[in-house]
């Protein structure tokens, strides 16, 4: 079967795409959020550091594309390299969007995304692993951090401050602020 599916596709060729994506655009009657990821060793890598896509179509042996429901949390990590050494960090924490909300436009991103973080070099990105390889020994899935903590990191970095640490009780607040109605 051939899979070679438009990321800008409507639902009225919604039979053409994979079985997951058709349930989940029936289901929610909202559109998927489409990432590129891309990986051309050893000079480029597109990849996702967390999140958990509804479904991942296969392009070729070196690209593929990322779909994501409304609402998805997922972080995303450039890499390039020439023949010298490393020429480009960047990550991006960005949140999938409803119909409704502000969406940005993000290269690789279709329709496009809220950016809750965005960092550029070496310093900064590692800095950031860092906070979410903390985060996941915690016990904490980083897709499940409150948005508001990766727009404070977007701040802290931007003003050249600490990094606040993103604690239990911190998710346990954001978790207990979601249940309210």
């Amino acid at each position: 079967m051939n899979t070679s599916v438009s990321p800008a596709a409507d639902a009225g060729t919604a039979t053409s795409l994979p079985p997951s994506a058709v349930l989940a655009l029936q289901a929610n009657r909202a559109p998927l959020t489409w990432v590129a990821l891309a990986t051309i060793e050893p000079h480029f890598n597109l990849y996702l550091r967390f999140g958990e896509p509804a479904h991942t179509l296969r392009l070729d042996r070196w690209r593929r594309w990322a779909v994501f429901l409304p609402g998805a949390v997922l972080c995303r990590v450039r890499w390039q390299a020439n023949d010298y050494g490393t020429v480009r960090w960047q990550l991006m924490v960005m949140q999938a969007c409803t119909p409704m909300d502000a969406a940005q436009r993000i290269l690789g991103v279709q329709p496009g995304a809220r950016l809750l973080l965005h960092v550029e070099g070496h310093h900064p990105v590692r800095s950031v692993l860092e906070r979410i390889d903390a985060i996941e020994a915690r016990g904490i899935a980083p897709a499940a951090v409150s948005p508001a903590y990766w727009r404070t990191l977007a701040n802290r970095l931007a003003a050249r401050l600490p990094l606040p640490d993103y604690t239990a009780e911190r998710h346990a607040a954001w978790l207990a602020g979601r249940m309210r109605p």
